[in-house]
């Protein structure tokens, strides 16, 4: 049987890679695709029980490393504990998968009460709602959760004093009529027309005068007017969010998702300030009505760092408001894709029932690393055997690492800096699709990862690889370099000569002594032409740095004499 062959589910079939907040185009598959993880129960019974018994904490932060979730499980309580704004699809459908899924007797009980509050949520992705804002700004969060506020009641955020305008307008039952003078006199929707605000300015003091019954008198520059005037306090925001939670039904309530909020805070302990007074002055102003969700890469106190004393105050008071925290880890990434991608038909289940039974008594040889390397779980069992392959299950938390140690040294390019382009299940995703038509038997290998996050790289970082695939024949040399490369930041793991041979280990059957051998001679060959270089029995990716980002006089004629001219060094 070929690889492609073995699966419940066709590997190739689209799967949304990173989950957007806005994105509602494959919405129903990322329902009904979901998985509920052992980990994920337990934080989303937390969780519940915390929402459905307020007890003065508004605030829910969800962490977890790059490709674990957050964004995902994220959207779904979205649609899950409201209706979400602007997307039209039953919050039912969402409420009876999750029931479905659910293990045990408390959490379909805690489904089924939050089912029963009335709220409306507001989903969005922080960098991008941030377009014109300045991280540097003090206010710069409070001014992204105004424009959502607004444009969630049909204002225009991009511009708060034209919302502003339109708000008081809409408090004077005066909107409306608005709207339809202005169209009246522009000959155009005042949804086109307020995007230019100075330049209609005249078309909008007369509809103004029209619906205000003013004419001698009226402000010709309202909006100039409203412009020079405009500020916003999170008093006042939270103030805003109160007035118009007490206009809904009774119990209904207003709930912020916010996603990424981690990495957009980032060290500015500043916009940390901002996100806790916001939560806290809602949890005051609105009594358990307005709740803020909010994913991270990272857990609450690892974002704010090192603390002064007043630091740590404060800090202890965001703690206080998001006391509810649901952390996802490697185990649910695993749990993820074993279900949702790796799952085996009849036919494969029973092709790898075979292939377990003949080798699964040379797992620890095979796949155990020594040499004082980190360790990593092997196969455990058959079930897992199964679930996982081509892939070993070494290969998920290993590669968390790789990508957690290059973030932490700058070297993924631009906004990209902290998780890369793709999730772990596209990564995953795309190199099932590479290796789908080998036979059974054949494994997935980690340096096939390398291509799921290359096109995320400073090109300068991977010089090295670009040069070597261009200049070297020896393809192992090519795969050890690619796995140098995304092992070298991780803590803990020795690049050895064994450690590599199980990294690159391919094929069940294959000789392991000849392997080694072949590994030893590719690293002679990457080690000789200076891809490598070598501390007693451990390898590591060569990446030269200099300061000011400028090598020395006569470095480069140095590099062309040592490396044949392939200028082969990384950076």
């Amino acid at each position: 049987m070929k690889l492609n062959e073995i699966f419940a589910k066709d590997v190739q079939r689209p799967i949304e890679g990173v989950i957007k907040a806005d994105d509602t185009t494959h919405l129903g598959t990322e329902v009904d695709e979901y998985v509920l993880t052992n980990e994920a129960a337990k934080g989303l019974e937390l969780l519940l029980e915390a929402y459905t018994n307020y007890t003065n904490a508004n605030g829910v932060w969800i962490s977890g490393f790059f490709g674990s979730g957050k964004s995902h499980l994220l959207k779904m309580l979205a649609h899950l504990l409201g209706d979400v704004d602007g997307q039209e699809f039953p919050r039912e459908r969402v409420s009876e998968s999750f029931r479905s899924k659910a293990q045990g007797a408390f959490l379909p009980a805690l489904l089924t009460k939050a089912d029963r509050i009335p709220a409306k949520s507001l989903l969005f992705n922080i960098d991008q709602k941030a377009t014109i804002v300045a991280k540097d700004q003090t206010d710069a969060l409070l001014k992204v959760f105004v424009k959502v506020f607004d444009e969630s009641r049909g204002y225009f955020g991009n511009q708060g004093h034209v919302a502003r305008f339109e708000r008081d307008l809409d408090n004077r039952g005066q909107y409306e009529q608005f709207k339809a003078a202005y169209t009246q006199i522009a000959g155009r929707d005042w949804a086109h027309g307020r995007e230019e605000g100075v330049l209609e300015e005249a078309n909008v003091a007369k509809a103004y005068a029209m619906v205000t019954g003013q004419t001698e008198g009226t402000p010709t520059n309202i909006l100039t007017k409203y412009r020079n005037e405009y500020s916003v306090s999170i008093e006042d925001f939270a103030g805003e969010v109160k007035a118009w939670v007490e206009k809904q039904e009774e119990g209904f309530r207003l709930n912020f998702f916010v996603d990424e909020v981690g990495q957009f805070i980032g060290s500015n302990t500043h916009l940390m300030l901002n996100l806790q007074t916001i939560a806290e002055s809602l949890n005051t102003k609105c009594q358990g009505r307005a709740w803020v969700f909010v994913t991270s890469q990272e857990d609450m106190d690892k974002v704010v760092g090192d603390r002064t004393k007043q630091q740590g105050n404060d800090f202890s008071k965001i703690q206080a408001r998001f006391r509810t925290r649901v952390k996802l880890t490697s185990a649910d990434v695993e749990e993820v894709i074993r279900k949702r991608l790796l799952e085996k038909n009849e036919a494969g289940e029973s092709a790898l029932a075979t292939v377990y039974g003949e080798q699964h008594a040379n797992f620890k040889t095979l796949f155990d690393f020594v040499d004082g390397a980190k360790t990593y779980r092997n196969y455990t069992d058959e079930a897992h055997f199964v679930g996982t392959y081509p892939f070993v299950s070494y290969q998920f938390p290993l590669f968390q690492a790789a990508i957690e140690g290059i973030s932490d040294h700058n070297v993924f390019e631009g906004r990209n800096s902290s998780v890369g382009e793709r999730s772990m299940l596209g990564v995953v995703q795309q190199v099932a699709k590479d290796v789908g038509d080998v036979e059974v038997g054949r494994l997935a290998t980690f340096d096939h990862m390398f291509a799921g996050i290359r096109a995320s790289l400073k090109s300068a970082a991977q010089r090295s690889i670009d040069v070597a695939e261009r200049n070297l024949e020896n393809p192992l040399a090519v795969r050890l370099l690619k796995v140098l490369f995304l092992v070298k930041y991780v803590e803990g793991f020795h690049a050895t000569l064994r450690n590599l041979t199980v990294l690159v280990y391919d094929r069940f059957g294959l000789d392991l002594p000849v392997l080694s051998k072949q590994v030893r001679e590719a690293l002679t060959l990457l080690e000789t032409q200076t891809y490598v270089q070598r501390n007693g029995n451990v390898y590591e990716y060569w990446v030269f740095e200099f300061s000011g980002g400028v090598p020395p006089v006569g470095f480069a004629g140095w590099l062309h004499s040592v490396s044949g001219g392939v200028g082969s060094l990384g950076s």
